[in-house]
């Protein structure tokens, strides 16, 4: 460990890991987003957005929470989808604490009562955060909480809006409280231990995800094949490759003359800026590979 770590911190310092789970769509990723006040996990509108476990640290004067965002469980049939709930379950055995998350706007009955029938061994802390409350009449909300309660013995229930940051701070206090005492684990200045190369290619993935119909996202990987920065620090160069699985695909990602993939990587560039603090150069190919998704040798290629 490292010492400045250690020094760092009092006897009453509370450190430890948190899987967040939960339905596709229930608000994870903004939540992680919300809470570090940095994006680094991908949102949208659109189920499954994220794919992988995402590491983010929240750090304050008292405690360390290191956040594991995963990918939304769900009844899972195709390889792709099975080996993402895979992912996301892979990791309640490996953490402290679980934060199952839950809209209330939109229910999800069937990964709801999939995500309690997984959690029903587990030997920890498990709060339940029931967010978007901002979308639902308040006289609604009681009975939602009442329903909750009857089906598991939750540590702490507690109503949120994640993308209005309505209670978080309430939701990062139960949290805390239920930490085992310890050292953080890493640095106070530290929010993720994932590589900006790879957070540059989920952006890109994020603004095709953004910027294109249904039938795109679920079909659309990522790889960045180049990830160079001048001597200088001033310009990142970056390619990066849209895999699709058919031609037509191909066709809806790139555009009309090439505009709706040009749209795509301004709008990537952009947020990629923001996150190196440098100017970016951002060059992207669209490349079609027959039913990646259902291949598995593919699917270890692409890193699920």
């Amino acid at each position: 460990m490292n010492e400045s770590h250690r020094s760092a911190t009092g006897p009453n310092f509370k450190s430890g890991f948190v899987a967040i789970l939960g339905a596709p769509n229930a608000g994870k990723s903004t939540l992680l987003n919300t809470v570090l006040g940095e994006k680094i996990s991908i949102t949208s509108k659109k189920p499954q957005t994220t794919r992988n476990r995402i590491l983010g640290i929240y750090n304050r004067e008292d405690a360390q929470i290191v956040f594991l965002d995963t990918p939304g469980v769900h009844r899972a049939k195709q390889p792709l989808n099975v080996r993402i709930v895979e992912v996301a379950l892979s990791v309640v055995g490996d953490v402290d604490q679980v934060l199952l998350m839950a809209d209330v706007s939109a229910p999800d009955p069937d990964a709801e009562a999939l995500l309690l029938k997984k959690l029903a061994a587990v030997k920890k802390p498990i709060i339940l955060a029931l967010n978007k409350i901002d979308r639902i009449p308040k006289s609604s909300l009681l009975p939602i909480i009442q329903r909750w309660t009857e089906r598991f013995n939750f540590a702490a229930i507690v109503p949120i809006s994640a993308k209005h940051r309505t209670q978080v701070d309430q939701l990062l206090a139960d949290m805390v409280k239920r930490l085992p005492t310890g050292y953080p684990f890493y640095g106070s200045e530290d929010i993720t231990d994932l590589p900006e190369r790879f957070i540059a290619g989920e952006m890109v993935r994020e603004k095709a995800f953004r910027l294109t119909g249904q039938e795109i996202p679920y079909a659309t990987a990522v790889t960045v094949d180049a990830f160079d920065e001048d001597r200088d620090g001033k310009l990142v160069r970056i390619h990066a490759t849209l895999h699709v699985e058919r031609d037509s695909q191909k066709g809806i990602l790139i555009g009309k003359g090439g505009a709706k993939l040009r749209q795509i990587g301004e709008a990537a560039r952009k947020e990629i800026q923001g996150l190196l603090g440098t100017k970016v150069f951002l060059k992207l190919f669209v490349r079609v590979e027959k039913n990646w998704s259902k291949d598995t040798k593919a699917l270890q290629r692409f890193g699920y």
